[in-house]
């Protein structure tokens, strides 16, 4: 009856809300590895020249080390904020 209707709509606008969180966790890491990866080591590279990390330029060491630690951060950033929307929408494992 009606009851169903109502839960069901419920449920819709809370999915809704899930998928969206979920979409912009995934859309500010991909920003993030963008400008790590392709923006400091490949466009930004002549300009960061003159910073030396490590006995290399700066935009040599993202390209080679940095982006690489910094993927490794997202993936356990991710998991964290995926395993809080999880429980906060109620689909944990």
């Amino acid at each position: 009856g009606d009851n169903d209707k109502e839960l069901f709509m419920v449920d819709k606008t809370s999915s809704e809300a899930y998928w969206k969180a979920n979409l912009r966790i995934i859309l500010i890491s991909l920003i993030i590895w963008f400008i790590c990866s392709f923006g400091l080591g490949i466009i930004l590279r002549p300009a960061l020249m003159g910073i030396s990390v490590g006995g290399a330029d700066f935009g040599f060491w993202m390209a080679q080390n940095g982006s690489i630690y910094v993927f490794i951060i997202l993936i356990f950033v991710y998991a964290k904020l995926m395993n809080s929307l999880d429980r906060e929408h109620g689909v944990e494992e």
